[in-house]
């Protein structure tokens, strides 16, 4: 009668051939594998080696001049970059009017749709400027890292875009952008996830300080559920809630510094003391964590 096997033995079964020419089948508890060892096994990759930037910091002191390039994620509230800039200005006052910002973005609009012309973005004098940009933040579509079809574009298009932006002297930046809010009729919990895995894979591949707004989007709604960052009609744009937390994080990622007390507020009507130190806070948080400073 066989003996029952030991927990965490592996049974085997051989066929040999006995000296006599019979055939023998034996049953060979050989194999002993620790609990540990089989749950071990059984950890996903992602968990056991998290895909983390391999940029940290943009490896520029104080950049002035930034060009940001996207859609409607950035455009709306009076653009993003006028207020990050506003954000950047009001931390060195001294030096407010170095602090030039610029704004490409297409409605609707894919990176890609923008390739043909970026040679004429960051060619100096392209917007009344003698030097080229210290930065070129990069902005893809929304589902851009979840539609596999989509997730190839972007990669493809930004390896390319980081070339010429290199070229003209300036630094490649990705701003990762937030998942779908609530409302959005393809809410899924788990879209954040893909998001920054596409985006630090594609940042890493290519040395590009990926900036984690979309993180922060998560961080606040999980610290406070009942707050807007999303627009209700779409849950898809950022509010002006939305895109003041967005330029909080550009600001700390691409300056190194914490954006805590700044004295900006976004108006019509003001952002209120209390809201803007909590997503300042949201801000710095995420940009600490995420590139482990």
């Amino acid at each position: 009668m066989q003996q029952p096997l030991n927990s965490g033995e592996l049974s085997i079964s051989l066929v040999i051939l006995s000296k006599g020419g019979d055939m023998l089948k034996k049953r060979i508890n050989t194999i002993t594998l620790s609990a540990i060892f089989l749950v071990v096994c059984f950890i996903p990759s992602s968990l056991l080696a998290e895909l983390k930037p391999e940029v940290t910091s943009l490896g520029i002191e104080n950049p002035k001049q930034v060009l940001f390039m996207g859609n409607s994620y950035l455009y709306y509230n009076n653009s993003l970059h006028n207020i990050a800039v506003r954000i950047a200005r009001a931390a060195d006052k001294e030096n407010s009017k170095s602090y030039k910002y610029k704004s490409v973005t297409i409605s609707g609009g894919y990176l890609s749709d923008q390739l043909h012309a970026m040679e004429g973005y960051v060619k100096p004098g392209a917007f009344g400027y003698d030097k080229p940009f210290d930065v070129v933040i990069l902005q893809g579509y929304s589902n851009s890292q979840v539609v596999p079809e989509k997730r190839e574009n972007f990669d493809k298009t930004v390896k390319q875009l980081d070339k010429i932006i290199k070229a003209s002297g300036a630094k490649t930046a990705l701003y990762m952008t937030h998942a779908y809010g609530e409302k959005h009729k393809k809410y899924d919990p788990a879209m954040i996830e893909g998001i920054r895995k596409g985006y630090l894979e594609t940042g890493n591949e290519v040395g590009a300080l990926v900036i984690p707004v979309g993180l922060a989007f998560d961080a606040a709604y999980k610290s406070k559920p009942g707050i807007k960052l999303h627009m209700d009609y779409d849950g898809s744009h950022p509010t002006k809630l939305g895109s003041y937390l967005a330029a909080n994080v550009v600001y700390a990622s691409l300056y190194g510094k914490s954006p805590v007390g700044n004295t900006f507020r976004e108006r019509e009507p003001e952002i209120d003391e209390e809201t803007a130190t909590f997503l300042q806070n949201v801000a710095w948080d995420t940009v600490k964590s995420f590139y482990g400073w």
